[in-house]
């Protein structure tokens, strides 16, 4: 949504995101949501993420893997670290352990 006639997008408020996080349905929703909001990376890179990406045998991983194949323009392979907010997201979701994709159910995004 812009606000001016330069191209300027409106900043959400942190109260706005709540009311977000909030509408959401459902621990899978909400977590891919933090995870475009808190690394950068889009909807299409975050459901085609793996569960090793984000987790590993201890919990969620303090940085999660965005692969070369999966991004726009074949950027190389980076590791995005998950801040204490996210990694709550994920911890809540924590998606089941024989899960391949982090996101196995189909995604309302």
């Amino acid at each position: 949504m812009k606000i001016d006639g330069h191209g300027q997008a409106k900043v959400l408020t942190s109260y706005e995101i709540a009311k977000l996080f909030k509408a959401l349905e459902g621990d899978r929703d909400r977590a891919l949501f933090g995870i475009c909001l808190y690394t950068g990376c889009r909807i299409s890179e975050a459901c085609s993420m793996l569960t090793t990406d984000a987790y590993d045998a201890v919990g969620v991983r303090t940085k999660m893997t965005l692969r070369k194949a999966n991004t726009k323009g074949k950027q190389e392979t980076r590791q995005i670290p998950v801040n204490s907010v996210l990694k709550g997201y994920l911890e809540t979701y924590r998606a089941g352990a024989g899960d391949q994709q982090l996101t196995a159910k189909k995604t309302n995004f």
